[in-house]
């Protein structure tokens, strides 16, 4: 008998929408195969249908197994997440409209007083219109945390006050045994949870955050300002959201890790829920070699920003090393992390009244006074060990009769053990507790609870070890944690920080733009046992570093500027952030890494975010499709593949026939960067800003920062606007008299009107 075609069709698309919407929950069953994503480029013309061949290429791997789906992509983008063998993998791939195919990547969380601080940093007055618009005014800006989910019942997220959820709002709160309607509300509008499916933990399946980072994430972006927070005493102050009045869409898609195609599953419905702003403090490890079309932040941002919607993600935690900056898509705005005026010291306060400052956070039981024996970890060595690795107090190294009952000093210096580990081991040979002496982890002050432990740094141990070292009965304490505001200088880059260049390309600068990344208290999970002291309750907030602290900063921020200028494109607000930081700290010096270095534009892009200066900031730099799909051609696209993946691409469009990553320099960026240059030849880019000051007339001049050697020159000299002449092109020529490049150079560009100071950095590399 002759199968009806029909009714397999229908059949075939009941099942096709049962497992699209519902597969998320499905337990998967275990087998030698795994989950593959198939990325299909754009999504179809008629939103929440399948393309022809998708349906095609789902529809063969349906026939073989049932089950085999995980997630299918049709909103934002076109694909699916499967379990497949590699055979069939490797045979999706050669079907038509497939543009890759590749295995779930697990990424992981960017983690290791802000908001006033970016204030006091910003010498400007609010303009009126800005400080009397009513709160309301930014409630239906929607910014979406693709994190570890929520903890609602933080008073962060009271709903107190808010307008009723905007109608454009097209998302769900999902239910779990934790979690119901009830904690979703005019704040929280939106939970969606995407188990890992190789991953077999309820904490998975409900959008309650287990772990406090996307609580925290969360709060930093756009809680409310509540009063009175502090952890167990430290930090005292206001704890608030750089955008208080937005809304939040919870996606959590991490929980042991963060599974790609979870990550695009989130991506998907957050386009299509109708969320204006996207904020991600995750990403991949920077060994992995980043690939455009395997890359699950730069597939699904790329169909983020095609809708209008701003994506904002951390830049990584893998500083001080160059090459380092991960999330570096220039459709993206990628955020490193800088100090705040705020310090965590835990000082050691030696029997000849002598201070040496520490920095930690440690509720230490020890008394105040030098009551406690001192000794270095080379004095405490077993007869066996290395003379080197007892210094550094490897394990093994340390006897525990020389040690027990003492504080031991450690040096840390190039070495990769860290304070964690050398608690550890000193508290496994009784030790009472620790000075570690290391540059590694900054000016970050770690928690180390109730054990007496803190970091000195190598400039400020000359005196401790001369003491230990010339008394023969040295004795100490190790100070509880104090906290000490008005700390200078900030802000500083974070060690941690990953630097630039991008790997994908030294054309444009990354990170785009930097902000307060370390120990920034915020909303944390209810019951977390893990950091409490001994004899407190879970505390309702936390310290945490971490660029993944930063990156709900510039989302805050941005939902903020996207409620006063909702008419602003995802690229005009990212330009006015960037244009409008500083590289000034609080000292009127230049901004400084953490190690001690004058910070480049590899370090923190434009510069530190300023919390009122984007609202107005005169001209912006307008980065459209366009200049993405131009940028596709030059890293080695075809116009095929590009008519594949984006929705928008003209009919006409076809790769330019000189596409060089050379020409990236000349997308329409914000900032300028230009690789290969040798100063024998001059090199010409041209940019476009838009004039959306207050004022229709008015004329632009231009500052130039320029290094010794290297002449910049601007045609015009000035911009002239009027009322009929909003957008302006001009050129900027770069030559030299430097016979060869040893280093990289920086400089800046910055058009005046003497209102507003729109300032672009540049990097010339080798």
């Amino acid at each position: 008998m002759r199968e009806n075609p029909i009714l397999l069709m229908l059949i075939f698309y009941s099942l096709l929408f049962f497992l699209g919407e519902s597969t998320s929950s499905l337990t998967q069953p275990k087998n030698d195969n795994q989950v593959y994503i198939v990325y299909m480029g754009a999504a179809s013309s008629t939103n929440g249908t399948l393309r022809k061949d998708h349906v095609h290429v789902l529809n063969t791997v349906l026939r073989k197994n049932g089950k085999a789906l995980i997630h299918n992509y049709k909103h934002g983008f076109s694909g699916f997440a499967a379990r497949l063998s590699k055979n069939e993998a490797n045979s999706i791939a050669q079907q038509p409209g497939v543009v890759s195919v590749f295995p779930d990547p697990i990424l992981k969380l960017h983690t290791t007083r802000s908001w006033d601080f970016l204030k006091a940093e910003t010498e400007i007055i609010i303009d009126k219109r800005l400080s009397s618009s009513s709160p309301s005014s930014s409630s239906d800006v929607v910014i979406g945390m693709l994190d570890s989910g929520i903890w609602p019942e933080a008073e962060s997220f009271s709903d107190k006050g808010m307008d009723p959820i905007p109608a454009k709002w097209n998302g769900t709160c999902m239910k779990s045994s934790d979690f119901n309607s009830s904690n979703c509300n005019r704040k929280i509008i939106g939970a969606r949870y995407y188990p890992n499916p190789d991953e077999d933990d309820a904490g998975a399946n409900t959008p309650r955050d287990t772990l406090g980072h996307g609580t925290h994430t969360a709060s930093t972006a756009a809680g409310n300002a509540v009063t009175g927070a502090s952890y167990y005493g430290l930090a005292t102050g206001t704890s608030k959201g750089g955008s208080p009045e937005s809304r939040l869409a919870i996606y959590k898609v991490c929980n042991v890790g963060c599974s790609g195609s979870g990550i695009l599953a989130a991506f998907d419905d957050a386009i299509s829920d109708g969320v204006d702003v996207l904020s991600l403090s995750l990403g991949r490890s920077p060994s992995m070699q980043p690939d455009l079309t395997t890359d699950v932040i730069a597939i699904g941002s790329f169909h983020a920003a095609e809708r209008g919607i701003l994506v904002v993600c951390s830049a990584g935690n893998s500083g001080p090393e160059q090459n380092t900056v991960v999330n570096d898509a220039p459709w993206i705005l990628t955020v490193a992390a800088t100090t705040i005026d705020r310090d965590f010291q835990s000082n050691v306060l030696l029997s000849n009244t002598q201070v040496i400052k520490g920095e930690a956070i440690n509720f230490s039981p020890l008394s105040k006074s030098s009551d406690y024996p001192l000794i270095t970890g080379e004095t405490a060595k077993t007869t066996t060990a290395d003379l080197d690795e007892a210094r550094k107090c490897h394990p093994s190294s340390l006897d525990a009769n020389k040690v027990k009952g003492k504080i031991v000093v450690c040096d840390g210096i190039n070495d990769d053990y860290t304070t964690y580990d050398k608690i550890t081991i000193v508290e496994e040979v009784g030790g009472l507790g620790l000075i570690h002496i290391t540059d590694i982890e900054g000016a970050v002050a770690n928690n180390y609870k109730d054990f007496p432990a803190t970091v000195v740094r190598p400039t400020n141990a000359s005196t401790l070890l001369q003491y230990v070292n010339s008394t023969s009965n040295p004795m100490a304490t190790i100070l509880p944690t104090i906290t000490v505001m008005d700390y200078k200088p900030a802000p500083m880059v974070a060690v941690f920080s990953s630097r630039g260049p991008s790997a994908l390309s030294k054309n444009i600068i990354k990170p785009d733009i930097a902000a307060p990344g370390v120990t920034i208290l915020a909303a944390w999970i209810g019951n977390d046992t893990k950091i409490v002291p001994k004899g407190e309750k879970p505390s309702l907030y936390n310290l945490e570093s971490g660029t993944s602290m930063s990156c709900p900063h510039v989302s805050g921020l941005a939902g903020s500027i996207k409620s006063r200028n909702p008419t602003w494109s995802a690229s005009a607000i990212k330009s006015a952030i960037m244009t409008s930081a500083t590289q000034i700290n609080n000292m009127k010096a230049p901004i400084t890494t953490d190690l001690g270095s004058i910070a480049t534009p590899f370090d923190y892009g434009a510069g530190e975010i300023t919390s009122t200066e984007p609202f107005q900031p005169g001209l912006v730099y307008e980065t459209n499709t366009l200049d993405y799909l131009n940028y596709l051609c030059y890293i080695g696209f075809n116009t095929t593949t590009i008519k594949v993946i984006s929705r928008t691409v003209p009919d006409s469009f076809s790769c330019p026939k000189d596409s060089t990553s050379g020409h990236i320099s000349n997308m329409n960026y914000p900032s300028i960067a230009i690789s290969n240059f040798n100063g024998k030849e001059s090199v010409n880019v041209s940019r476009t800003v838009t004039n959306v000051g207050e004022d229709d007339e008015t004329v632009y001049s231009a500052i130039v920062d320029a290094p010794n050697g290297v002449k910049v020159q601007l045609i015009p000299e000035k911009l002239q606007f009027t009322k009929t002449s909003k957008q302006i092109t001009y050129q900027v020529i770069f030559s030299s008299s430097l016979t060869s490049l040893k280093n990289d150079l920086f400089g800046s560009i910055t058009w005046t009107n003497g209102k507003h100071n729109v300032r672009s950095p540049f990097v010339l590399s080798m």
